[in-house]
């Protein structure tokens, strides 16, 4: 009814995809939930100690982020969770804060309060409609930081994958720690046996039988192995029986001095979550018809994580390989997300000894595996072909992850995006143009080295903004083109593509106008953006610029100084620079 429209505008948007739920959907929804639970119980847990908590926090974690997205969430297949990308950002913000006693209760702690700041930042974003801030990084930089951080990732396992642990911190620390490790005969011949064949059969089932749960059969058969096998008397660490049950509201109790540290990481986590959140959820919405509302989807994902916090657990994200899962099982709705969450509460209520035989180096195979997916190296490699500076860029990002560590990296990453954008517009592309016989409009002297000029004029193109970073450049290039001999009589500027003049570049027009004029040079405006031009009269340029010396379009300039001198069009020569 007409009525109820202004109601439904404060109805959570996964309580209005509710409404509107079909009964066919019922029997494809809890197919895929239940699928889709296969994947997240050893995912959550893997990817729990990859933050550096307990395993049961992941299980936690994916419970409450689920049902909160199945509230507030306007995807409808969107599967969020524990995700790898993540991982190492948490711990890296978390895991300094704790005494070299390891406190476990107190990571958990620390872990939620980061939940809860991230669920913060990311719902004050929607709110907000911020939803831009995702783009802070650009292509090429997240390339380069999920390299890094895919390596970052697979060398931090290594000594799990091997049956021991190590103490270091960093890629390099950790790399030299392992090595010294194996040389010191510490590795478990069972625990490299079964991490190794886990992830043999993981990368083999991904590749050849995409249908088959290829995590889901690993873990089986790790478990089976362990009880045939006896691993836990050979060595191999297991996970051993999950506490019973689940765990109630609670809020962090942490120390003020701890605030700080995890604010900064918490914006670090947010970023990523955000433009890992929009870019699923733009991939699956073009696959299914819906419309992206970045601004709902952040909001959602900002719940999601306050949910997971008040529940001893950590910072979520969206995964696209989850969501694919879900979505090849047949789901339709959230109600996929809220069937998964239900069977792993039945799980830690009547079978919490479940995976109590599950092999540690089986976790770490999944998060290897895992780890591998972040890595893009033909994009990189694509970078290189296309543009050697977009590639340094992402080779920036990469070491920065690699060398200084994943929250540094992060940093790295939009810090190396802002100074590209930067970059472009500080100096952007400018050339000369002419004219070429048989091709309409006046075009490039790079492209077409043979175009044909006016004496006396010169044709300048500058393709960007004029402001307070690239004006003198701006000026000295124009400069540079009238120390030849013969002097121009005009320059006149292309200037459609000037999008912007502000109070520094108009001081500078004014100077090279009066520069120009004393050498009986005239400067000369042609298809300059009406609001451009208003900004130059209201900076009052036209007291040294005349007013006639504006144009509405190229041709009519040309034709105006064709008038004025009689020049003709005569084949390029080459200019002779002055002094």
């Amino acid at each position: 009814m007409p009525g109820d429209v202004p109601t439904r505008r404060f109805v959570p948007p996964g309580l209005r995809t509710l409404l509107s739920y079909r009964r066919e959907w019922l029997v494809k929804d809890v197919v895929a939930g239940i699928v889709l639970t296969t994947l997240l119980v050893p995912q959550g847990m893997a990817y729990a100690e990859l933050a550096g908590l307990p395993a049961i926090t992941g299980l936690y974690t994916s419970v409450l982020c689920l049902l909160a997205y199945a509230v507030f969430g306007p995807s409808r297949i969107l599967v969020l969770g524990p995700d790898s990308s993540l991982g190492p950002m948490i711990a890296a913000t978390v895991l300094p804060l704790i005494a070299s006693g390891g406190d476990s209760g107190r990571a958990v702690a620390l872990a939620s309060m980061l939940s809860l700041m991230v669920g913060a930042i990311t719902v004050l974003a929607g709110v907000c409609r911020l939803g831009f801030v995702a783009d802070l990084i650009s292509k090429p930089t997240m390339i380069g930081y999920m390299n890094g951080l895919a390596l970052t990732i697979l060398i931090g396992q290594l000594p799990k994958l091997f049956g021991f642990k190590t103490d270091a911190d960093g890629l390099i620390a950790e790399f030299r720690a392992f090595v010294r490790g194996l040389a010191d005969g510490k590795a478990v011949p069972a625990a490299v046996a079964v991490g190794v064949a886990g992830i043999v059969l993981i990368l083999v089932l991904q590749r050849w039988l995409p249908k088959v749960p290829a995590v889901l059969v690993m873990v089986v058969l790790a478990i089976g192995a362990t009880s045939l096998f006896d691993l836990g008397g050979h060595g191999v660490s297991l996970v051993g029986e999950l506490p019973r049950g689940f765990p109630p509201l609670t809020f962090p109790d942490i120390r003020l001095d701890d605030l700080g540290p995890l604010f900064a990481g918490a914006l670090g986590i947010a970023l990523v979550s955000l433009a890992d959140t929009i870019s699923n959820a733009s991939a699956f919405a073009s696959r299914t018809g819906q419309e992206v509302r970045g601004n709902e989807e952040m909001t959602a994902i900002g719940a999601a994580n306050v949910a997971a916090g008040l529940f001893q657990g950590f910072p979520v994200s969206t995964s696209g390989s989850r969501t694919a899962v879900a979505e090849r099982a047949g789901a339709r709705s959230q109600l996929t997300g809220v069937v998964g969450a239900g069977l792993i509460i039945l799980m830690l209520v009547l079978l919490p000894g479940l995976f109590r035989n599950l092999p540690q180096p089986a976790l770490a195979a999944v998060v290897i595996t895992a780890s591998l997916s972040l890595a893009d190296l033909a994009g990189t490699a694509r970078l290189w072909k296309q543009r050697r500076t977009e590639f340094l860029l992402s080779i920036a990002a990469f070491l920065g992850v690699a060398l200084l560590g994943v929250l540094p990296g992060i940093a790295i990453a939009v810090g190396l995006s802002i100074l590209n954008v930067f970059r472009r517009a500080w100096w952007p592309y400018n050339t000369v143009l002419g004219r070429v016989p048989g091709l309409p409009g006046y075009h490039d002297i790079r492209s077409y080295p043979d175009a044909e000029q006016l004496p006396g004029l010169v044709i300048h193109r500058f393709d960007g903004p004029l402001f307070f970073a690239n004006a003198k450049a701006f000026r000295g290039e124009l400069m540079r083109l009238t120390r030849v001999e013969p002097p121009p009589r005009w320059v006149l500027l292309a200037a459609e593509p000037i999008t912007d003049v502000d109070t520094t570049a108009a001081d500078e027009l004014e100077e090279l106008d009066e520069a120009l004029n004393e050498q009986g040079i005239s400067l000369v405006f042609a298809e300059l953006k009406d609001p451009v031009r208003r900004k130059i009269e209201r900076y009052e340029l036209t007291r040294t610029i005349d007013a006639g010396h504006f144009f509405p379009t190229l041709e009519a300039a040309v034709a105006a100084y064709r008038e004025r001198t009689g020049a003709e069009w005569t084949a390029a020569t080459e200019a002779k620079p002055v002094g």
